[in-house]
């Protein structure tokens, strides 16, 4: 009887162990896993640079129209530029247009457009259109 179970425990111990097919299918399921993991993360940080310069740009451009409106109308010219150290990397175009309108007869009235394109790296584009009128 001792026999029979000296032979139990030894079948036991013999098969309490992981395989090597059963090593190599969890380690190709967790490379597998931590690959979509990495890619998942990096697309995550893509997004939120988006995010970031889509919250930034609007501010930005305000901010240059602002400047743009503290002029009398007639004075502004097209201009470039960047935003300085606060904001590396940002810069600035700013165009205006008069626009020709059949509902303003009297030439001392005047409608013009306003564009200020807003760009990070040369990549990232933000624009921002407006139309102010003004009288001589």
């Amino acid at each position: 009887m001792d026999r029979s179970l000296a032979c139990a425990c030894r079948r036991h111990i013999r098969h309490s162990g992981f395989t090597l097919l059963e090593v190599l299918v969890a380690l190709a399921v967790l490379a597998i896993a931590l690959t979509s993991i990495y890619k998942l993360q990096g697309q995550t940080i893509l997004m939120s640079a988006n995010s970031r310069f889509l919250t930034i740009a609007p501010e930005l451009a305000q901010a240059k129209l602002s400047e743009a409106e503290r002029q009398d109308f007639k004075d502004i010219t097209d201009n470039a530029g960047d935003f300085g150290e606060d904001y590396p990397n940002y810069a600035w175009t700013l165009s205006t247009e008069e626009v020709p309108t059949e509902l303003i007869t009297d030439n001392k009235y005047h409608l013009i457009r306003i564009d200020i394109n807003v760009t990070q790296n040369n990549e990232n584009n933000f624009q921002l259109h407006t139309y102010r009128f003004y009288t001589d």
